[in-house]
C-alpha cells in the first residue's frame, strides 16, 4: 500500500542537536514520516509518529519550503558557532518519494552554496548515489552513512520488508566509495545475520559502525520493548538474537577482518569523525 502524501510549509528546518545526536549542532528532516516504515524504528515511539492518526509507514509530510529555509538557516546558525548537521534524525532523506520530489538533491545543492562544517548523511536507500555529483563536491565534510543491518533478506523481510534489499544497499557502499566519498555501512540495529556478514561488509567499506536496540533507541531499549519487537524475535525463532550481549559475538567476528580503529560502536559511529572540527 502506498503512504498517503502530504505538502507542508515549515517553520524551520534546522532543529538542534540533542540527546544520541548532541554531537551535532542541527538535524535536518526534509520529510515527516517515512514510507520504508520498519517496524523497529525508535520514531513510532516519538510523539510525531503518537499524535498521528495513521500508522508509522503509511503517510509522508513533504517540507515543500525546506531548501528555501535552509538557505536562510545556516548562515543565521553560523553566526553562533560551527554548523555540523545530521541529516536525518527522524526520516530517511531518500525514501521512495524523493525519486519525484528531489527534495534531498535540492538540499545538496544549497549546502553546497551554504556550505555547512559538516554533514552526516544517514539513509538505507541505494538511490543516494543518484547524487554522487554532489556529494563530491563536500570532499571530506560528509560522510554518508548506509545501514546494514542484515546480510539475510529473509530477516529484512520480517523486519523492514518495504525497505531496499540488502544487495542493493551493498552495492551503493561500494559506488560511494569508488568515487572517494566518506561513506560506512551502520549496521544499526544489528538483526540475525549470517557468519560471513562480516567478510561481506569488508568487501565493500573500510569503516562501519555497530548498533544494536538497547543502545541505540536513546532510551535504553524501553522504546523497543513497547514496540514489541522481541515477539517478531519470538514467532520467527529468533530469540537468542533479542540479547543485550548479541553485539559482541559480531563484534568479535568483525575484529577478525577490520582493523580496530574501523569500528565503531553506537553513538561514537554517529558522531562526526575525527578530524572534520566539528
Amino acid at each position: 500500500m502506498k503512504p498517503s502524501i502530504e505538502t507542508k510549509t515549515a517553520r524551520s528546518i534546522l532543529t538542534k542537536g540533542t540527546g544520541f545526536l548532541h554531537g551535532y549542532s542541527h538535524t535536518l528532516n526534509p520529510y515527516a514520516g517515512c514510507a520504508f516504515g520498519c517496524s523497529y524504528c525508535y520514531v513510532r515511539r516519538m510523539p510525531i509518529s503518537l499524535f498521528r492518526e495513521e500508522d508509522w509507514g503509511a503517510w509522508v509530510d513533504i517540507k515543500e519550503n525546506a531548501t528555501d529555509l535552509v538557505k536562510k538557516e545556516i548562515p543565521k546558525a553560523r553566526k553562533k558557532g560551527r554548523v555540523s548537521i545530521f541529516m536525518s534524525s527522524s526520516t530517511d532523506p531518500y525514501q521512495p518519494v524523493e525519486h519525484k520530489t528531489h527534495l534531498t538533491r535540492g538540499l545538496l545543492e544549497a549546502m553546497i552554496e551554504e556550505s555547512p562544517d559538516f554533514l552526516f548523511l544517514q539513509t538505507r536507500s541505494p538511490l543516494v548515489t543518484r547524487d554522487i555529483d554532489l556529494l563530491k563536491q563536500f570532499k571530506n565534510k560528509i560522510l554518508v552513512s548506509m545501514t546494514v543491518e542484515t546480510d539475510l533478506e529473509s530477516v529484512r523481510k520480517i523486519f523492514a520488508p518495504s525497505a531496499p534489499p540488502i544487495n542493493a544497499r551493498l552495492k551503493a557502499i561500494q559506488e560511494l566509495r569508488s568515487e572517494d566519498i566518506p561513506v560506512q555501512a551502520a549496521v544499526a540495529p544489528l538483526l540475525p545475520c549470517s557468519e560471513q556478514f562480516p567478510l561481506k561488509l569488508a568487501e565493500v567499506t573500510d569503516r562501519l559502525t555497530l548498533d544494536d536496540f538497547f543502545m541505540g533507541d536513546g532510551s535504553g531499549g524501553k522504546r523497543t520493548e513497547q514496540l514489541g519487537i522481541r515477539k517478531l524475535f519470538e514467532e520467527n525463532g529468533l530469540l537468542d538474537w533479542y540479547d543485550r550481549q548479541a553485539y559482541l559475538k559480531i563484534k568479535r567476528r568483525l575484529q577478525e577482518v577490520f582493523p580496530e580503529n574501523s569500528i565503531y560502536i553506537s553513538q561514537e559511529g554517529f558522531y562526526p569523525p575525527k578530524g572534520s572540527d566539528c
